[in-house]
């Protein structure tokens, strides 16, 4: 059989066609190509967006731990003496802005002394010096060693009134001797450790006592 003729006509409505579909399926292409770059754009805007807020509220929480350290360091009192010239007291020191309130002074049980109050922020030697003396009594007149007590302190903050307490070490040293007796004298004031109660006082003392070097 012979092939039929073709209709130019439906030739050319067919090659349109075919050109129109692949045409349509480029403007596709592209069109998902240009979703695919505004979705990715949207995704780094929003990464940028959360990384900036995410710098900015670590920068804050930086920021508000600096300045609740930099409180609690303008708080912060610590206990510090200066023995008297002749050994007599122990001198307790504050700044302008932590005036002292008030002070106790608590004695280790043995000793027999109790608590004090101190008078013009000073710890005195005649508080405990006989039972110091009666509990370090024999051997060589001239002893040095260290008196642990309960110091409970309150201080005012500006305007408001804190307290700190702690176990310390009072540094003594014992003079003269026959026929005068011996006489005690304080030189130093330091932290033993921060908190404590009578009963750790007690076991501090009966650690250390008689803690003297000849």
């Amino acid at each position: 059989m012979s092939e039929q003729p073709r209709d130019p006509e439906l030739q050319v409505a067919a090659t349109e066609a075919v050109a129109k579909a692949e045409a349509a399926a480029t403007r596709r292409r592209w069109i998902n190509l240009g979703e695919f770059i505004a979705v990715a754009g949207l995704l780094i805007a929003g990464g940028s967006l959360y990384l900036n807020w995410a710098d900015h509220r670590a920068d804050e929480a930086d920021k508000q731990v600096a300045s609740i350290k930099a409180a609690r360091e303008q708080s912060r009192f610590d206990i510090r003496a200066a023995p008297a010239s002749n050994g007599s007291a122990l001198l307790l020191a504050h700044d302008d802005r932590h005036a002292i309130r008030d002070a106790t002074v608590t004695f280790p049980t043995a000793l027999g002394v109790g608590t004090k109050d101190t008078v013009a922020d000073t710890i005195d030697r005649g508080w405990f010096d006989h039972a110091l003396l009666k509990a370090t009594d024999g051997g060589p007149d001239k002893k040095a060693g260290r008196l642990p007590v309960l110091i409970a302190l309150t201080y005012w903050d500006g305007d408001t009134p804190r307290t700190t307490r702690g176990i310390y070490d009072i540094g003594w040293k014992t003079e003269g001797g026959f026929p005068f007796g011996r006489s005690v004298k304080l030189e130093s004031l330091r932290l033993h450790e921060l908190g404590g109660t009578q009963k750790r006082l007690d076991a501090v003392w009966a650690g250390q006592q008689p803690k003297t070097n000849d």
